[in-house]
């Protein structure tokens, strides 16, 4: 029954890509998903470890781990749930990279082999107001990416900002499971972003051998329903 059960707080799961360029031997699941809509036992009946939180909180949680599973099922052939690991990311089986997000009603989970894909990073946002943007630019941004903004109209701004914020989360989901080290906004750039989805992203600090500062990565976005999404894919 839990492989089967789809709760009433989510949509039914959907293997639409909604990214400007697919890319080889990876699986995107997303549903959406509605906490005033969660039941008691919905974790139990889809054979979840239920978390603690608000209604919010778990019917999130809920909803990109049963997007996990069913990607991870039509990659691996097993329909696995990714545990939480101590430091609170995802743990995929050894041989699959994958990412998980949610946020403002819809939630996705990407998996690939890793012989193909050594790091996923996946991320939604919805787009920022002009004022929070703005309040949160000097966290987000560098002074390079600061220096970008002159002469933008307050919501071109806030859009780039927005952006700006989704991809350094994709960009860190991608790469903290191969450094198993921590980094913040700071720590990277976003180059450039074009009208056909793609982008090109900057590590600013050391964080291997493998991934000296001045690495430059490729990303993609696409923005639907209000929602900007983004991914990092590093190639094996």
């Amino acid at each position: 029954m839990s492989d089967l059960y789809l709760p009433p707080c989510c949509t039914a799961l959907s293997d639409h890509w909604p990214l400007p360029r697919a890319l080889p031997g990876t699986q995107l699941i997303s549903t959406q998903f509605d906490p005033a809509r969660l039941a008691t036992g919905d974790f139990e009946r889809c054979g979840i470890t239920v978390v603690n939180g608000v209604a919010k909180r778990q019917t999130e949680y809920l909803a990109g781990r049963l997007c996990a599973r069913e990607a991870l099922r039509r990659v691996t052939g097993t329909a696995a749930v990714p545990a939480i690991g101590a430091d609170r990311a995802p743990q995929w089986p050894a041989e699959v990279s994958g990412s998980i997000t949610h946020g403002s009603g819809w939630a996705g989970a990407m998996v690939a082999h890793a012989s193909a894909w050594r790091g996923l990073g996946l991320d939604v946002e919805r787009r920022l107001a002009p004022a929070r943007a703005e309040r949160l630019a000097g966290e987000i941004l560098t002074p390079g990416e600061l220096q970008q903004l002159q002469g933008l109209r307050a919501e071109q701004r806030a859009w780039r900002i927005s952006l700006s914020f989704s991809f350094k989360e994709s960009l860190f989901k991608a790469l903290y499971p191969q450094v198993l080290r921590r980094f913040y906004f700071q720590d990277a750039e976003l180059l450039s972003c074009h009208a056909d989805g793609s982008a090109r992203l900057r590590l600013l600090i050391e964080l291997s051998g493998d991934w000296p500062a001045g690495s430059e990565l490729d990303g993609q976005f696409v923005e639907f329903d209000g929602h900007l999404l983004s991914l990092v894919a590093i190639p094996a």
